[in-house]
């Protein structure tokens, strides 16, 4: 979709006639030497007058700290001049390229930055799936995402300072986001130690079709992919990821070969909807080692992962 020029998407974006129209900001991290990582996200539906918030922290693979609140009471504010929700701000500092995520009361105390390793870039213009594509049409108009380098710390209620320094991901969206629409998905976001970092999301909808968002990210920017072959194995609940297989060949012509092991999960509800939120740790064929984000998602009443397409 195109925007004006002074299109600003960490800003107010009005909503279109969708009932599901969608603004949302995500934020993830994970830091490998405190073994301590966090999922977060606002999700603002303009036009049915509410919010949402995930605020998930976890270390050594158990949660640190949780607050989710799915039907809050709509705000206009953005990340563009600081968006408060639930006592959680996010806030651009430096648009498309900094912004910080603050939570401070008497049990955990949150100040950390995410800044750009990688530049945001809409992940579904550049998978080019056309008019038809079915993340374009109902999941988001626009999805830029893009890592960064995570830096600040967390506070614990019994004093504990543990200091982050860590690599993550953010994205933001505007457009629908009509879980409705979708019968399943799945989602790599590897970072990996070498620079070399991935968009993988693979999507298969209520009316038998699929669809993509993917890119590769290495020397400073982030190319197209031409071919994505994914094998995800699921634990015996069929809604986990336990571990994963991925072949991801870019425009270059190179083939990445990658393996994934769960960290850590979480389970976001979205009424006939709901998201598994995975850390992964990832490793290339060569042996070099990678974190990011883990995703899958399931329309309710359950179908089935198509964990055989």
């Amino acid at each position: 979709m195109n925007y004006p020029k002074n299109f600003d998407p960490e800003g107010y974006c009005p909503a279109n006639e969708h009932p599901d129209w969608n603004q949302s900001f995500y934020f993830n991290f994970y830091d490998p030497a405190t073994q301590t990582g966090g999922f977060i996200r606002v999700g603002i539906l303009e036009n049915r007058k509410e919010a949402n918030l995930w605020f998930i922290f976890f270390r050594d693979g158990r949660p640190l700290f949780t607050r989710l609140n799915m039907n809050l009471p709509y705000t206009r504010e953005r990340l563009t001049g600081g968006l408060t929700i639930a006592d959680v701000t996010l806030r651009s500092i430096d648009p498309l390229r900094k912004a910080e995520v603050l939570f401070d009361n008497d049990q955990f105390k949150v100040a950390l930055e995410w800044d750009a390793i990688l530049p945001m870039t809409d992940s579904i213009e550049l998978t080019g799936g056309g008019g038809d594509d079915g993340f374009a049409k109902e999941m988001s108009h626009y999805h830029p995402e893009g890592t960064c380098r995570v830096t600040g710390s967390i506070t614990l209620r019994d004093g504990e300072r543990i200091p982050i320094d860590a690599k993550g991901f953010r994205d933001l969206s505007v457009g629908p986001r009509n879980w409705d629409y979708m019968r399943h998905y799945r989602l790599a976001w590897p970072i990996f130690d070498n620079g070399l970092s991935i968009v993988a999301v693979h999507g298969f909808s209520t009316t038998g079709k699929d669809a993509w968002m993917r890119m590769v990210g290495k020397d400073g920017r982030w190319l197209a992919v031409t071919d994505v072959r994914e094998r995800i194995e699921f634990e015996d609940d069929d809604i986990t990821m336990r571990t994963g297989e991925w072949q991801v060949t870019d425009a270059d012509g190179d083939t990445h070969e990658f393996t994934s092991r769960r960290i850590f999960r979480w389970t976001f509800p979205f009424d006939t909807f709901v998201v598994t939120e995975h850390m992964m740790e990832y490793r290339l064929a060569d042996g070099t080692l990678g974190y990011g984000l883990g995703e899958c998602g399931f329309r309710l009443p359950w179908a089935g992962n198509n964990e055989n397409i």
